[in-house]
């Protein structure tokens, strides 16, 4: 059977959600996680569902793809089907050819897990290597210890508490209430958790929000701040530290986060949580 590449709509999420919960594994390269189409649900389902990607043979899910703006796509792939060839040739012919939707004209980049097919064939396609990101993992077999600040979960009551801290830690961020109620209602959002640190004087000061792909999963970070007025003071390690703690939680096997590798804070913080860096990822990029 050939491969079809589809847009599943707003009733093909579910699948989409699922396939991508069961590929995750400790010990995989660094991918496509549930919690990032949780993460772009801020957007609402129907904006998900329209940056949703799937290629199936014989109706089964082979990869799933993110278009995370008009120029990346986040691309992982079912783990037996990491070498296959048929999908490989179709992911980089679709994704090179504008006129299948995927990928517009002119600059581009693609996202892939490290040892994929499709990494080979988009290199020798013209396709070169963009700037590394630092993949860390924190192993939840053993007890996380107290992060030391106090901490709270998130509900629809304090939404604007974490939207307030989101915007406070990142420039260009416009994370309103409304997108935290949307990203809420989605379905990756049930098994995950928005946590909020706050200092002695009762100041929001950093957040977090933490996926699940189920019991015995890898658990994601995305997004992770501090408040541009309370760094330096240890609370990026706290806020990482207490994530770890809530995936234990919810089950998860580990903890995952990727930040690139020139945000040297950013490495350092995660790892003062007990996070170890991972070999470098980068994505292919295509130049005008």
């Amino acid at each position: 059977m050939a491969i079809v590449l589809s847009k599943p709509g707003v009733d093909g999420l579910r699948e989409a959600v699922g396939v991508l919960r069961e590929w995750q594994y400790d010990g995989a390269p660094m991918q496509l996680h549930p919690g990032d189409l949780g993460w772009f649900w801020r957007f609402g389902a129907q904006a998900t569902a329209t940056a949703v990607r799937t290629w199936s043979r014989d109706g089964q899910i082979l990869a799933v793809g993110l278009l995370d703006g008009r120029d990346l796509l986040r691309l992982t792939i079912a783990p037996d089907a990491q070498r296959d060839e048929e999908l490989a040739l179709q992911l980089v012919e679709d994704v090179t050819e504008p006129e299948r939707g995927v990928l517009m004209k002119g600059k581009a980049y693609v996202e892939a897990p490290v040892g994929a097919l499709v990494q080979d064939l988009l290199f020798e396609d013209g396709w070169n290597t963009d700037e590394p990101w630092t993949p860390l993992r924190r192993d939840l077999r053993e007890p996380v210890k107290d992060p030391g600040v106090r901490i709270k979960v998130i509900g629809p009551e304090q939404a604007h508490v974490r939207t307030a801290v989101q915007r406070a830690s990142f420039d260009r961020s416009t994370f309103a209430d409304e997108h935290w109620h949307a990203m809420a209602a989605g379905l990756p959002y049930a098994d995950a958790r928005c946590l909020v640190a706050y200092d002695d004087e009762g100041n929001a000061v950093a957040a977090v929000t933490v996926w699940s792909a189920g019991p015995g999963k890898p658990g994601l970070l995305e997004p992770m701040g501090v408040h541009r007025e309370h760094r330096g003071r240890g609370y990026g390690r706290a806020i990482s530290v207490a994530a770890a703690a809530a995936l234990q939680e919810l089950g998860s096997s580990s903890a995952l986060v990727c930040t690139p590798s020139s945000n040297a804070g950013a490495v350092a913080t995660y790892k003062a949580a007990g996070f170890r860096p991972l070999p470098e990822v980068r994505d292919r990029r295509r130049d005008v």
